[in-house]
């Protein structure tokens, strides 16, 4: 099945249908295995129900959105490599289709920030001119931006890609495939393989990175490059809007360098980068039989104090945000959400009847509805009619952004960040 390694690879009237679960779990996971290292028992540290399935796609109706199908969120941690999986993920419910709208590319912050790590990859790892293969490449503007810096050929994996969007004279240099990333693409040779924002949707990550080892074979000069979210910052934040049903894998600098030297690969550049937000991985395949020299990081104490943190202070950061919209809402404020992806479906499952609607910068969305609460998505356009009390930024990274945004329309609301 070519599908199977990426798979499993303002109003009280909008619901709030997740909601952390009052009576702990009572499944034994004590012989549950790791989908990273194989290790049986995890160790349960936050439950959810009812949250929604997906959080990126495009919804046409309240109705639509509000009746999304749910699921649940059991998260577990594995006491010998580190990682943390949703042990009641069903792939099944995940869909990444031509309606996943993903895209952070409206933004200039961001399209800076990926533009200068395309060309710092192409530089890094002498790809000018040479072949990449992107799994995961969402609508395609990264593998464009490499193609722009300066690589030969590149091929985008991704059932959710949208060639027609793509507007670059590079981009006669790339191929496309509708398509989740498996053994049947293993004729695909390339000098590098990108994979940005995916391993995080996948569950069986041993078997994502064992594929991918497999597929490279004796190919040793091939270069991996992955970016995804640092979930320590996700737990000492108590950040809950980051907790959600598409991300059914989380890592940590060191459970993700011991995943790729589990399966083959040495790790030789592990760092943060976007406001300290991104984990970038970047290795290489080592030959069969030989041992990789281990990245110098042992985080498993800093996890378990990071998972206490999360755990201890869940409830309290739900009251704080409630006491917060609630001291707007109560006087017959207005309150809005700048962000209408994952984050703000998260959060508004919490807190959605704190909030009118949703902003988005990307045209895509708007008009559409927020799976779960089905909150109206608007284009910031609108803001001056409704006059935002307060306005919720879904990721402080964006801040600036959004304030030259708010000025330029000519109001001033409180502004505040998660």
């Amino acid at each position: 099945n070519s599908r199977s390694i990426w798979q499993q690879a303002g109003s009280s009237s909008f619901p709030c249908r997740s909601r952390r679960s009052s009576v702990p779990d009572t499944r034994d996971i004590s012989h549950t295995p790791c989908p990273a290292c194989g290790h049986i028992g995890m160790e349960r540290f936050h439950s959810q129900t009812g949250v929604p399935s997906n959080s990126c796609l495009l919804l046409s109706t309240r109705e639509a959105a509000e009746e999304f199908e749910t699921g649940d969120i059991d998260l577990g941690f594995c006491g010998s490599c580190g990682f943390i999986t949703n042990i009641a993920f069903d792939p099944a419910l995940a869909e990444y289709s031509s309606r996943y709208e993903e895209t952070q590319a409206f933004s200039a912050r961001f399209v800076d920030f990926a533009s200068a790590l395309a060309r710092r990859w192409v530089e890094s790892y002498d790809l000018a001119g040479r072949t990449v293969l992107e799994v995961g490449c969402g609508k395609g503007e990264f593998l464009v931006m490499m193609a722009e810096a300066g690589i030969g050929a590149g091929t985008g994996i991704d059932p959710g890609v949208h060639p027609e969007r793509i507007e670059s004279a590079a981009a006669n240099r790339l191929t496309w495939i509708a398509d989740f990333y498996s053994d049947d693409y293993s004729h695909i040779e390339a000098d590098a393989i990108v994979c940005r924002h995916t391993l995080e949707h996948i569950s069986d990550v041993g078997a994502f990175v064992q594929t991918m080892r497999r597929i490279i074979g004796s190919r040793l000069d091939t270069v991996v490059l992955f970016e995804l979210p640092d979930t320590l910052r996700v737990l000492d934040e108590v950040a809950f809007w980051d907790v959600y049903y598409e991300h059914c894998s989380y890592f940590s600098a060191g459970s993700l360098a011991r995943l790729f030297e589990r399966f083959g690969f040495a790790v030789m550049d592990l760092h943060m980068d976007y406001d300290d937000q991104y984990l970038i991985l970047e290795a290489r395949p080592i030959a069969e039989g030989t041992d990789p020299t281990p990245w110098p990081i042992d985080d498993m104490a800093i996890l378990r104090d990071a998972i206490d943190t999360f755990a201890e202070g869940y409830d309290e950061t739900i009251r704080f945000w409630r006491a917060k919209l609630s001291s707007v809402t109560d006087d017959g404020g207005t309150v809005v959400i700048w962000g209408a992806g994952s984050k703000g479906v998260s959060f508004l499952a919490e807190l959605g009847d704190h909030v009118h609607s949703a902003v988005d910068i990307n045209p895509h969305k708007h008009g559409m509805y927020m799976a779960g609460t089905g909150h109206r998505i608007e284009a910031p356009e609108t803001l001056p009619a409704l006059r935002p009390d307060l306005v919720i930024v879904m990721n402080p990274i964006y801040m600036d952004e959004i304030r030259t945004h708010l000025d330029s329309l000519g109001i001033a609301p409180e502004v505040v960040a998660l």
